[in-house]
């Protein structure tokens, strides 16, 4: 994500490099490269233009700071209007009522039903609500099997009515049904459309007017590019929509409808999904997303995914087996697999300042990275497990074989188990567990 423009403006930076003071000709050469940049990434022209001209208003008006070079002065004023011009702040959605009702539209082919099944998993998981998806989209042929399959995988209950074509009736139904049990949101999922489909349209607008949802949300295919801002305009006329989902962000490397959507729209990015995992959808944080474009990497959200992992039993468990060289690859195998839920590694690596550039000509798959480190693990019986030092030269040859390895692989991950074993020990009897729980309040 933002690959492509990152590197742009870290060239563009580059004319700034080694200047005395901010002027308006070495301004205005740095932002002719900003905009080409810009609109390189799919970002409109209009959007690109007065996004520059507003970066030139407020550099050329800074003055000279002695104690800021000039490229770094720019840096600043770019991580301020990015932010701006994609919200500036995160935009919670409204599940409150009795039930909230979540309204989920777009185009065909969006990713609607199954952003519907993510942001149930992140309403029951992180949020600790009951949720009930209403499967309100009869017109794919499919679509209802899709969501229920979506719903048992996540633990959450699907509404439909058999035979029913009528998404206004099924939603209906559905809030009677969740107000009966309880249930905190309802999200209908609804039928795809083009927004040149003057009757679908009607539809989805009926759809609205009878059910009343407390947020509705227009899902759109990011790597669609400015097409995205167009649609998300027309659909907007039609819902007056609360805010805007971009899904497949992870095979976009522009970012073009990111940054464009909230200003030609003017209603904010909310959430963005990032995988085909139910647990890829992040909250859109405007500023996080400026920090990743210029290469300041995102560590607050790098800190939250690993709090989402940690148990406070587990870990005081861990510094005490830590604190007596107990650490065993047993654990080492857990720790991996927790590792594994926060993410894909690339994304998660490309949050460290620096590192992302350093592999982002690199293929990193989670279940590849580790494949080979969990087999040589599972070939162990549980006892060489528990006791590592017992693993002598006929024991590393039998995992090597059970494992389809090497000697040397087994070799280097015994020498990489021990190397860990330090570092973790001097981590977390020192004051990395304070500083986390510190993060937590």
């Amino acid at each position: 994500m933002f690959e492509n423009l990152s590197e742009r403006l870290e060239r563009s930076f580059k004319i700034l490099k080694g200047e005395g003071k901010i002027t308006e000709i070495n301004v205005a050469e740095t932002l002719k490269d900003i905009r080409k940049a810009l609109l390189d990434a799919d970002v409109s022209y209009k959007v690109a233009k007065d996004f520059c001209n507003t970066v030139k208003e407020k550099a050329i008006g800074t003055g000279v700071l002695t104690a800021v070079k000039p490229q770094q002065m720019m840096v600043k004023i770019m991580h301020d209007e990015l932010a701006a011009f994609m919200g500036g702040g995160a935009s919670d959605i409204n599940v409150k009522g009795n039930p909230g009702v979540v309204l989920v539209a777009g185009l065909n082919g969006s990713g609607k039903t199954t952003f519907s099944g993510k942001l149930a998993l992140h309403l029951k998981s992180k949020k600790g609500m009951k949720v009930l998806l209403a499967a309100c989209d009869t017109f794919r042929p499919a679509a209802i099997d899709q969501l229920k399959v979506l719903g048992e995988g996540i633990g959450v209950p699907v509404f439909t009515i058999e035979g029913e074509k009528d998404p206004v009736k099924i939603a209906q139904e559905s809030i009677r049904k969740a107000k009966a049990e309880g249930i905190s949101v309802v999200i209908v999922d609804t039928a795809g459309r083009l927004a040149v489909d003057q009757e679908l349209m009607d539809e989805i607008s009926a759809l609205h007017k009878a059910v009343n949802p407390t947020e509705t949300l227009f899902v759109v295919d990011a790597m669609t590019g400015q097409d995205a801002v167009e649609t998300a305009r027309t659909f907007n006329d039609y819902l007056d929509f609360d805010g805007v989902v971009l899904t497949k962000m992870d095979g976009d490397t522009r970012g073009g409808a990111a940054l464009s959507i909230k200003a030609v729209v003017g209603k904010p990015i909310k959430f963005v999904s990032t995988g085909e995992k139910m647990e890829a959808l992040d909250v859109f944080h405007p500023e996080r997303i400026a920090d990743r474009i210029l290469g300041m990497g995102d560590v607050v959200s790098l800190v939250e995914k690993a709090q989402e992992q940690f148990d406070e039993k587990q870990a005081r468990e861990l510094r005490k087996k830590l604190s007596r060289d107990k650490f065993t690859l047993q654990d080492f195998y857990d720790q991996i697999q927790q590792v594994k839920k926060m993410g894909n590694i690339k994304d998660l690596a490309g949050m460290i300042p620096g590192v992302g550039k350093a592999i982002k000509d690199v293929d990193i798959d989670n279940d590849s990275a580790f494949k080979a480190t969990e087999a040589m693990i599972l070939s162990m019986t549980p006892f060489e497990r528990e006791h590592p030092e017992v693993i002598n030269g006929s024991r590393r040859k039998r995992i090597a074989d059970g494992s389809g390895t090497t000697l040397v692989e087994v070799n280097r991950l015994l020498k990489q188990f021990e190397g860990t074993r330090k570092v973790m020990k001097t981590a977390m009897t020192g004051n990395l567990m304070q500083q986390m729980k510190g993060f937590r309040r």
